[in-house]
């Protein structure tokens, strides 16, 4: 969202933001955006329908010319908002939301009510017409992207990567298997845990250390089982739980391969290019989207690959890849380095995704909003240079 904000005041339009109050409303005004505090996350009907009527409103005074919503109880009011207003109705569809029954389908199902319907990776565009039947002619695979700039290994002060080592209390020379992700079951942090307590009892662990990077967001207990894991494996002191990291681009940095280990599916999962941004090697699971990010054996020539792919839940798999990375030659590694980079650079940047997104703009409005923003990036022919997405 602060990113889209950002292409399109850079673009000459005008990003009115409508969200619950939070971290990100400084983001969005230093973007250009202007942050209208609004009950975004109600689910009470009555709300809904009042915020329906809201941004009626709203579209008439300020003349808005398009409604975009990226999560599912603001879209039922924008859907309904957008269509007595008759103007475009933009979604985004970026999670694997569950479907446990029909009221649930149908909940969600407004994501997929788009006049074009944005999915974050082939892998939710297929899921997109699994469940609902939209055709494929409204759906628009636009993958979630990177700064290369903040993502850049040469502008990482080494000072950044010495104060992250210090706070973990791992020195210099010992190399760090990294897993940044928030501490929930399905992310596979104890799949990690079990692979590293493998590696260790085999002796090929080889004095590497296990950082996991996340907040529990009030799942204590999920934490303690992890910590209780640890200890049990007689890990302690070789896995590290650093909680939330705010430098994530010199965490990577730290890193000597990162890990994805979700056990069910991710419908995009940004640390894998992240981190392939920072030259770090990835191994990740076969499910949902990374098999899109991660070039691997045997889909990708050796000499295009970028990391690793594993079964999920499979900690002996994932043993076995990790003890690949760590026992990869300095040189073998760097090659991958430059591969992950330079594949991120190709096909997972923020700046491709903002052209992309108003390019879906300009074919509703029959604007000009994405050659515009191409000409402040210094593109004089945006038509040709485009990343082409499916």
């Amino acid at each position: 969202m602060v990113e889209v904000a950002d292409a399109i005041v850079r673009a000459g339009g005008r990003a009115l933001v409508l969200a619950e109050s939070g971290r990100l409303d400084a983001r969005v005004a230093a973007a250009g955006g202007e942050v209208r505090p609004f009950p975004a996350a109600t689910k009470n009907p009555a709300r809904m329908l009042a915020n329906a009527l809201a941004i009626s409103r709203l579209i008439a005074s300020e003349g808005v010319d398009l409604v975009h919503a990226r999560s599912r109880a603001p879209a039922w009011s924008a859907l309904f908002a957008s269509r007595r207003a008759r103007v475009p109705f933009v979604t985004t569809y970026h999670g694997a939301y569950g479907e446990t029954n029909a009221l649930k389908r149908a909940y969600n199902s407004v994501m997929a009510r788009g006049d074009v319907v944005i999915a974050n990776s082939r892998y939710t565009a297929d899921l997109i017409a699994q469940r609902y039947g939209t055709p494929r002619n409204r759906v628009k695979v636009i993958h979630r992207g990177v700064d290369a700039a903040a993502f850049d290994p040469d502008r990482t002060a080494p000072e950044r990567v010495a104060a992250l080592r210090a706070r973990w209390r791992v020195d210099p020379a010992t190399r760090i298997i990294l897993q940044a992700a928030r501490l929930t079951s399905w992310k596979g942090q104890s799949v990690l845990i079990d692979a590293a307590a493998r590696l260790e009892t085999s002796g090929r662990l080889a004095g590497a250390v296990v950082v996991l990077a996340g907040d529990a967001q009030g799942r204590e207990g999920y934490e303690q089982a992890l910590e209780s894991q640890i200890a049990r494996a007689g890990l302690s002191g070789l896995v590290r739980m650093v909680g939330h990291v705010e430098d994530i681009a010199a965490a990577y940095c730290t890193a000597h391969v990162t890990v994805v280990a979700s056990t069910e599916p991710e419908a995009f999962g940004r640390s894998a290019i992240e981190a392939a941004a920072m030259g770090c090697p990835v191994i990740a699971t076969n499910i949902g989207a990374p098999p899109e990010t991660v070039l691997a054996a045997p889909d990708a020539a050796p000499d295009a690959i970028t990391g690793w792919l594993v079964p999920p839940g499979d900690a002996t798999a994932l043993a076995e890849r990790l003890a690949t990375a760590l026992e990869l030659p300095p040189g073998a590694r760097s090659d991958m380095a430059r591969r992950a980079r330079r594949h991120v650079l190709a096909h997972f940047t923020t700046t491709a995704l903002q052209r992309n997104t108003l390019a879906v703009y300009d074919r509703l409005l029959g604007t000009l909003l994405e050659r515009r923003f191409a000409q402040t990036l210094g593109q004089q022919n945006p038509a040709t240079s485009l990343p082409r997405q499916p």
